[in-house]
């Protein structure tokens, strides 16, 4: 029988009772009828620009506005276009080049250059 992993928490750490699953992290209990295919497992993240325009991997943004730069007098201007940029996850969604230096920068204030 595969490993079950519970569908809140994807820890494997399960408790199998006459009737229901039960995850011993989070506690979670779940039918034994309802198949492992159905479950719902952890989704793709979804990153979209300032207009809603759906990001990915290799994509090239522009600034929508001027940012200045935490720790340096350098300031990123509107417009300015990025390198192909890398979807990670945290606070600032987007790791990517600019003006020679790597930046880490929230999908909010880039837009995608189609």
């Amino acid at each position: 029988m595969p490993k079950l992993n519970c569908p809140l928490c994807t820890v494997d750490d399960i408790l199998e009772n006459p009737t229901n699953y039960e995850c011993l992290t989070c506690g979670n209990e779940w039918d034994k009828q309802i198949k492992e295919e159905d479950q719902i497992g952890p989704q793709e993240r979804i990153v979209k620009d300032a207009y809603g325009n759906i990001l990915a991997n290799g994509d090239i943004v522009a600034m929508i506005k001027d940012k200045k730069i935490k720790g340096s007098s350098k300031v990123l201007k509107s417009g300015m276009k990025s390198k192909a940029i890398r979807l990670v996850d945290g606070d600032h969604e987007i790791d990517c080049k600019m003006d020679g230096m790597s930046i880490a920068l929230k999908a909010c204030f880039v837009k995608k250059v189609l």
